[in-house]
């Protein structure tokens, strides 16, 4: 399959002449775009995460808007896989300034697919049309040697759902020194400093130069689920109007730790949090305190971490307290991150 060149339906659904379920094949995570931990819809997002695995970022001016869209029953670009959503990038004035645009997911680990032909696939359509670069970065991380960026060939999307491919030979690592949070890159290229909606869904990365058909990286919703969650967990107020996230005691009158539990092992320890609407309540039905802050507390690992809330005064020093989401009036929720 050349780069750059619609790949059929029918392909799609045969496999073609290379085997299109083997585990593990595409080294993107979440390529359906169906887990979103971080919400569904982001407004000018300069450097940072959207659907699970992806960030955005651009430089210059414009209004963008980065969402969840839903497919209509029967209406998913592929024949026999009837995904529920696809991500929509949606600029609604010009802006400029505009040097670069660009979708990415990091895949950990600079030695995934090194020195071997690699091709990256995808669905998407615009508004008209559109043509979109597409990179592949060695990134060898802190204390590592210098990135290595190779291009494709690139692809001219039109109004209507296609997939396009793209052929790339990733250099050899031989030599190389890799340092810590090491990655390939996947960049996705949009233009700059228009008007444009553009689409995308069933992003691929794999070894050999024929896409094969589509599969996320697990072949199942648990699992895409927990490769998400090694990077990225979030607990919310979803589906109870309180939710527990965990106990810890009161270090003095102000400061609570709270320890919390992962589902996954995540990949390091987390680093940042984002939140919104905390609250400690003396365990197990005492007096209810609003947080004013939260913060990574001390003597995190993989597999749990504690959150330092602090409040404005009232804890007793050494009592247990439970942290909760408050879903009352807005949704709670408090999130670990350990990207790359």
């Amino acid at each position: 399959m050349s780069r750059a060149q619609l790949t059929s339906t029918d392909q799609q659904n045969s496999g073609g002449p290379v085997s299109p379920f083997v585990a593990g094949k595409n080294k993107i995570i979440n390529g359906d775009f169906s887990i979103w931990q971080r919400g569904t819809s982001f407004s000018n997002p300069k450097g940072v995460y959207l659907a699970d695995r992806y960030n955005y970022n651009y430089d210059g001016t414009g209004n963008i808007t980065i969402s969840q869209q839903s497919f209509t029953p029967g209406a998913a670009p592929v024949a026999g896989y009837e995904s529920q959503y696809f991500l929509r990038i949606n600029q609604t004035t010009a802006g400029s300034g505009n040097n670069f645009s660009v979708l990415a997911q990091p895949i950990e680990n600079v030695q995934t697919l090194a020195g071997q032909t690699v091709t990256v696939s995808f669905w998407a359509k615009a508004d008209t049309s559109r043509a979109l670069s597409i990179q592949l970065r060695q990134d060898f991380g802190s204390g590592g040697s210098s990135n290595v960026d190779t291009s494709g060939a690139g692809a001219t999307l039109t109004t209507s759902w296609a997939r396009y491919t793209n052929t790339i030979t990733l250099p050899s690592i031989s030599g190389k020194t890799i340092g810590t949070g090491s990655a390939l890159r996947l960049f996705i290229y949009v233009p700059g400093n228009t008007t444009q909606t553009i689409d995308l869904w069933g992003v691929q990365v794999e070894a050999g130069s024929v896409a094969t058909p589509f599969t996320t990286a697990s072949g199942t919703v648990q699992g895409e689920l927990a490769l998400c969650q090694r990077y990225y967990y979030r607990m919310t107020t979803d589906l109870a109007q309180y939710l527990t996230f965990g106990q810890g005691a009161a270090q003095n009158s102000t400061l609570v730790e709270i320890q919390t539990f992962f589902p996954v092992t995540m990949r390091t320890q987390p680093n940042t949090l984002d939140y919104a609407n905390l609250q400690v309540q003396q365990y197990p039905a005492g007096s209810v305190y609003s947080a004013t802050s939260a913060t990574v507390g001390v003597g995190n690992g993989r597999n749990m971490a504690s959150t330092q809330l602090t409040v404005s005064s009232g804890l007793s020093t050494g009592t247990m307290y439970r942290g909760l989401l408050n879903g009352s009036s807005t949704t709670g929720y408090l999130g670990f991150s350990a990207e790359l």
